[in-house]
């Protein structure tokens, strides 16, 4: 799969993931391991003043100090890793920042997790976004009504005017219309409600036109059953 870069004069434009992914990245280099930690108090026990030599409660201090922050970044990070792992699959908002400092929310489902240098991160159509980035959950409820809504003003929308339906329309406005009562109060709630009046307006007017089609069709039947009484008499 390619993967693709916004360019703007000639010169790529970095991502608001890119952004997160590097800061994470220089904050996990310049943090201090557990290793650098020991190496730093060896050194200090070296070159202490052997006049006032530190003692040895004070560097066990030191270190169940550094030990206790270790163990809160390990919880905080297994955290992290847990809350993104339970995103996976669903429709979130990511808030992103780019490099001209614009603010912007993408919005789409969670396909992985990774977790790298004591950070998880989300994958959202092959785009890397830090956990510190997500700005909300989308609900399921939210996200099916919102769908309905739009794509039930999308079909509406392709009706012709009100005025120029006839009856070769009439199909696509029941099936509007039965769309519609089979929706709950809640998904109703997310259509316009000039959207609901063009429903009304067009059930109406097909009304109109089948009642009309009906009398034609009963003044034609009418018409022919006298043109066949005065044929006979």
């Amino acid at each position: 799969m390619a993967l693709v870069a916004p360019v703007e004069n000639g010169k790529i434009v970095e991502t608001a993931s890119q952004t997160s992914v590097k800061k994470s990245t220089k904050s996990s280099k310049s943090g201090m391991d557990k290793e650098a930690f020991l190496q730093l108090l060896v050194a200090q026990m070296k070159y202490q003043d052997p006049l006032e030599p530190t003692s040895n409660t004070e560097y066990i201090s030191q270190y169940a100090q550094f030990s206790q922050v270790e163990q809160m970044q390990n919880m905080s990070s297994s955290m992290d890793l847990q809350r993104a792992s339970a995103l996976v699959g669903k429709e979130v908002y990511i808030k992103t920042t780019t490099s001209s400092g614009e603010t912007k929310l993408v919005q789409g489902k969670v396909d992985y997790v990774a977790y790298e240098n004591n950070k998880a991160y989300l994958y959202i159509n092959e785009q890397k976004y830090s956990i510190d980035d997500l700005d909300s959950i989308v609900d399921a409820n939210y996200l099916d009504a919102y769908n309905k809504a739009y794509n039930f003003t999308v079909k509406l929308n392709k009706l012709p005017n009100v005025n120029g339906i006839d009856s070769t329309d009439g199909e696509s406005i029941d099936e509007l219309e039965k769309e519609y009562n089979k929706m709950s109060d809640y998904e109703k709630s997310f259509l316009a409600k000039d959207t609901v009046t063009s429903l009304n307006k067009y059930i109406e007017r097909l009304k109109e036109i089948r009642k009309s089609e009906e009398k034609a069709e009963e003044k034609d039947s009418e018409s022919t059953e006298k043109t066949e009484g005065t044929e006979e008499a």
